[in-house]
């Protein structure tokens, strides 16, 4: 009886997470820093990509890896005269994304993704305490949420399936690096 309902409650939270179409990953809040290596995991615990966060280069960089160390896309900070940036590049060195802030806004963060080969993406809600929402126009590409793992310091990424999740995955990070610099 009890295992029962322990199911039938696991079945309604994937329900409301978008069920098994939706990819779930496990990133560990403010732990993205250069010398610094880390892994996201799957909703499950299991390695996905490992962040390695590359010393003694000028700029800030970060390697996103396979789970056999194969490298998949590298973050990479862009300084310009107006505001800060990372560049997200594949693993041939082509820029797949721009993350930027946009314009100021009095409520929430917003951020904008350039895409080379696609929609920019949006990034709008509480970046700062990992509550936001990430859209190709209206159209909704991923979510960040502290509220899906109990442990502390550690935030979720719902991802859609249509979407590729190293790129979603790295402008997450880029974000949160920018948004808790000097912090």
């Amino acid at each position: 009886m009890l295992r029962g309902r322990r199911e039938r409650r696991e079945e309604r939270r994937e329900e409301r997470r978008g069920g098994e179409q939706r990819v779930h990953y496990r990133m560990r809040q403010r732990l993205v820093s250069i010398g610094d290596d880390y892994w996201i995991e799957t909703d499950r615990g299991q390695r996905a990509y490992k962040v390695d966060g590359k010393a003694l280069r000028l700029r800030k960089t970060l390697v996103f890896e396979d789970p056999d160390g194969r490298e998949l896309a590298k973050i990479q900070e862009r300084v310009a005269r107006i505001k800060d940036s990372m560049e997200i590049e594949d693993a041939e060195g082509h820029r797949v994304g721009m993350v930027k802030k946009a314009l100021i806004t009095p409520l929430r963060d917003r951020w904008v993704v350039k895409i080379g080969d696609g929609p920019d993406l949006d990034i709008q809600g509480n970046v700062l305490d990992h509550e936001y929402t990430v859209t190709d126009g209206r159209t909704p590409v991923a979510s960040v949420s502290k509220k899906w793992f109990r442990v502390a310091d550690t935030y979720g990424v719902e991802i859609a399936p249509d979407q590729d999740p190293v790129v979603v995955l790295a402008a997450t990070v880029a974000v949160d690096m920018m948004a808790h610099q000097g912090r």
